[in-house]
Order: structure tokens, then sequence, then C-alpha cells
């Protein structure tokens, strides 16, 4: 089982990966957007910004918050930074809950 700090860790290491040479820009859109994610596992919930292709300010919160809400174990949210966990299959399955427009999942599932 993850611990609150692989977690964090992971939530890092998440920001950096989405940094992207095109600066976060999705079809020349720039993506801004408040995103959070809730471990249910262990009762912790990670918020930032996701603007010019990271996460930043990354912070716990008490609930949940954002335009794009994500939630998932904390394993799981380590399998999917480590690459041992695929996106789409991970939602369609139900391990992975994103709450989010039908337009930010696809944003966000674009730089996954």
């Amino acid at each position: 089982m993850a611990t609150v700090e692989e977690c964090e860790a992971a939530m890092h290491r998440l920001a950096e990966r989405l940094r992207s040479p095109a600066g976060g820009q999705v079809r020349g859109k720039v993506i801004d957007r408040s995103v959070s994610c809730s471990l249910s596992d262990l009762g912790v919930t990670f918020a930032g910004r996701l603007r010019d292709g990271e996460i930043r300010d990354i912070h716990r919160v008490a609930t949940p918050e954002g335009q794009i809400k994500l939630s998932m174990t904390g394993d799981d949210l380590v399998a999917l930074v480590d690459g041992r966990l695929n996106f789409a299959k991970a939602w369609a399955s139900g391990r992975l809950k994103v709450d989010a427009s039908v337009f930010d999942l696809l944003k966000l599932r674009s730089l996954l």
C-alpha cells in the first residue's frame, strides 16, 4: 500500500511528466485548470493548478476542489504515474474516477 509521502512524490512526478515542449498547449489552446486528486484509501486529497503543461502549487486540501477532480487509490496513482497503469483502461474499469467536462477529460488524456 502506497504511503501519503509516496503519493505526494507521485503527484510531483506527474507534474514533471506533464511538462511539454508545447508549453501546455493542446491544438493551439493553453490549458489552465484547477485540479485535485483524492486518494480513497488514504483519505487524502492533493490539489494544484494545471497550467503551462504542468501541475503547480501541489498541496493538501480537506475536500476535493477544482475543475478537474480525480479519485483513485494511492497504489493506482503511483502505478499511473510510473506508466504501469493506462489512464483509459483505469478510467473504463472504474479504478480511476474523473469529474470533469468532456473537453477537459480529452485534454487531460492527451497530456497523460
